[in-house]
């Protein structure tokens, strides 16, 4: 009988016409009409496809993090959540999926409210009925692979009283294809570019991020995460490929810049184009490697010159972080730049038992940095992308970075304390 109230709860909260699921998070004695109340010992469950997960919800007082879980299918969806409490006053930073970045540190009064809309892109692992995609192991049972849409509410002091899911179709979708630098890492703290970029787009796209570490061109196309996202793929949207770290440690027949990397690329291009999908080529992102004379390294060899080479010839939009990345790891010096990746003395995290000194993989804030760097690219790509840059976020320049030391960032509860793979 339980089972069946929540069942039709769940219906009741859909809109005939706009199909939304709203939630009210107040623990008010009486719920907001047509929707459905979420008490701190709503669980999530699949019977029931809603509820706080992994930890326990909002006690009405705390300021720990916590989530919120709805099952829904594959696509696109526009998240309203209303921020604030009659009860104190919050700092709400909300992330979506696996760290996905959506809003930061969104301030309220007591008793004041504020509503910020985003999209989120969720899918599975299901191709078709016969295929899916071959995941690695650290992926299965990650919450970017599963069947429903998480929120996270993070912050100095999360407060949210309403959800709202409604289906989204209609949006374009950026479809991000690449490696570690590029991934949504589910563990703190280590930080993809891509997971922070939907926070610099209005509610009018979807970023949806098919990287994952360690990956070459050939091996995520081998592995059918191409052929997932072309399942959701539609005119004009936009497929984004960033390879080469991993892909210049190729060895054998066939490998090389100019061969099967090349060659992979081209599938990126010609599959996106099929679709009526628009490819961006994105260089690798340099590592943090300076010479005796300050200056950053040059250790891709010939894969961005290679990639270069053919946007030119395919008439691609190019962003070059290549160089892009170069003048920012510069202008933050070589203590400096120890900023932008993952440096950590033994114990800065629990379990964490040595030092970690990656000049790879990004920390939160480098994760920004080089996310604004792509932002001001496409803001001055000529794109219809670019318009959907939110206002006051389409202008970053390299060579003058922020100030880590005036960024603040709260943790996610999840954290790894060994790196990605890949270097």
């Amino acid at each position: 009988m339980k089972h069946l109230i929540l069942t039709l709860a769940l219906c009741a909260a859909l809109s005939p016409s706009a199909q939304t699921l709203r939630f009210d998070l107040t623990g008010a004695k009486h719920p907001k009409e047509g929707y459905i109340p979420v008490g701190q010992n709503t669980v999530y469950t699949d019977s029931a496809g809603y509820g706080y997960d992994f930890i326990p919800g909002w006690d009405g007082k705390s300021d720990r993090p916590y989530f919120f879980s709805a099952a829904v299918p594959d696509g696109n969806y526009r998240v309203t959540v209303t921020l604030g409490s009659k009860k104190s006053a919050g700092s709400t930073t909300v992330r979506a999926e696996a760290r996905r970045m959506m809003v930061e540190n969104a301030a309220t009064r007591k008793g004041e409210t504020r509503r910020e809309t985003f999209i989120v892109s969720k899918r599975d692992d299901r191709i078709d009925d016969k295929d899916r995609v071959k995941l690695k192991a650290r992926e299965k049972g990650c919450i970017n692979w599963d069947d429903k849409l998480t929120l996270e509410f993070n912050g100095a002091a999360p407060r949210v009283s309403y959800i709202e899911i409604e289906p989204a179709p209609e949006v374009p979708t950026v479809f991000l294809c690449g490696n570690s630098t590029v991934v949504d890492n589910q563990a703190e703290p280590y930080t993809g570019w891509g997971q922070m970029l939907p926070q610099f787009f209005n509610d009018s796209v979807a970023v949806a991020n098919y990287a994952e570490s360690g990956l070459t061109a050939s091996v995520f196309l081998s592995q059918g995460r191409l052929r997932k996202a072309l399942t959701q793929m539609k005119p004009g949207d936009y497929v984004v490929v960033e390879f080469g770290h991993n892909d210049q440690k190729q060895k054998g027949p066939g490998s090389g810049a100019y061969y099967n990397y090349a060659y992979s690329l081209k599938q990126f291009i010609d599959n996106a184009r099929r679709k009526g999908a628009t490819p961006i080529l994105v260089t690798p992102t340099r590592r943090r490697d300076f010479d005796s004379e300050g200056h950053i390294r040059d250790t891709h060899g010939d894969y961005p010159a290679a990639m270069r080479e053919i946007a030119a010839r395919e008439g691609v939009f190019l962003v070059d972080f290549q160089e892009q990345t170069k003048t920012l790891i510069e202008a933050m010096g070589v203590e400096g730049s120890k900023k932008l990746f993952v440096h950590c003395p033994a114990g800065t995290y629990e379990g964490q038992e040595t030092d970690i000194a990656d000049n790879t993989h990004f920390s939160n804030f480098g994760a920004r940095e080089i996310s604004r760097i792509f932002i001001n690219a496409i803001a001055g790509s000529g794109l219809p992308l670019a318009r959907q840059i939110k206002k006051g976020c389409g202008s970053f320049d390299p060579a003058s970075p922020d100030d880590p030391e005036k960024y603040v960032y709260h943790m996610s509860p999840f954290v790894l304390t060994n790196k990605p793979a890949g270097n």
